[in-house]
């Protein structure tokens, strides 16, 4: 190949590498649908839609990092990602490629004021994690899917570290939440990377064989011996910053 020839198609590599990054990237919208209500007030004087929209590519970013997602290829395509502010019971959930988040819970928990930045983060560090994890088109375990997107958050360091879980509560693996991050984090002491894997392996489809083929055991016998090294602690009844709440 002649030298004028290798230094076009230079240029072109790195301009077809861009094209896909645009191609791949996420727009995103933030609608306070119920802006005449306290939790809605709070969310405009405390937070607000430019703020909300400053940290979503960061925390996008981030998720992509944890998951070792380098490649557009590697990743969930999300054209547009919505979050809505609105009213409904529980605190916030993900449905297709939305989040909505409850004005009364952010109204009712988030105290004091001064830390609702902080807080609302943290909410979506998790449920921005759901949006962009793999669940194995529906097929994991919703509490391996929930205690993934928390895995996430706690990555972060957006969480109450005072009263977040502790390493070896919970009655399943598969609890979900602190209960499931506490034991993917000690499968990533068994594995570097385990967590990472696993979410990559579930990108079609979920079988508790990836267990296996992984850590060479059962989950279940994973989760015993995971008990058995916590000295077998009972469910633990612990308050976290969102008073039971769930998301």
């Amino acid at each position: 190949m002649n030298r004028s020839l290798c230094i076009f198609l230079i240029p072109v590599s790195l301009l077809l590498s861009c094209l896909a990054q645009h191609i791949h990237a996420t727009q995103y919208i933030v609608t306070n649908t119920v802006p005449n209500t306290p939790g809605g007030q709070l969310f405009d004087t405390e937070i607000g839609v430019n703020f909300t929209l400053s940290i979503m590519p960061t925390i996008n970013e981030f998720i992509y990092k944890v998951f070792e997602e380098s490649s557009p290829d590697d990743r969930r395509d999300v054209p547009v990602l919505n979050v809505y502010i609105s009213e409904f019971p529980g605190y916030a959930y993900k449905n297709g490629d939305n989040i909505n988040i409850s004005a009364s819970a952010m109204y009712n928990i988030y105290q004091p004021r001064s830390i609702s930045k902080w807080m609302f983060t943290s909410v979506m560090f998790h449920e921005m994690a759901h949006v962009f994890q793999w669940h194995g088109n529906f097929g994991a375990p919703g509490g391996l899917t929930e205690g993934t997107a928390d895995y996430v958050k706690v990555k972060s360091g957006y969480y109450n570290q005072a009263s977040y879980t502790k390493p070896g509560a919970g009655q399943k693996w598969d609890e979900g939440y602190g209960v499931t991050e506490r034991f993917l984090e000690y499968c990533d002491s068994l594995l570097e990377g385990f967590t990472v894997k696993l979410n990559k392996k579930m990108r079609y489809k979920y079988d508790e064989v990836y267990w296996v083929e992984l850590l060479g055991k059962p989950v279940e016998k994973l989760w015993r011996d995971y008990k058995a090294k916590y000295g077998n602690q009972p469910q633990e009844n612990t308050i976290d910053i969102y008073h039971g709440l769930k998301y």
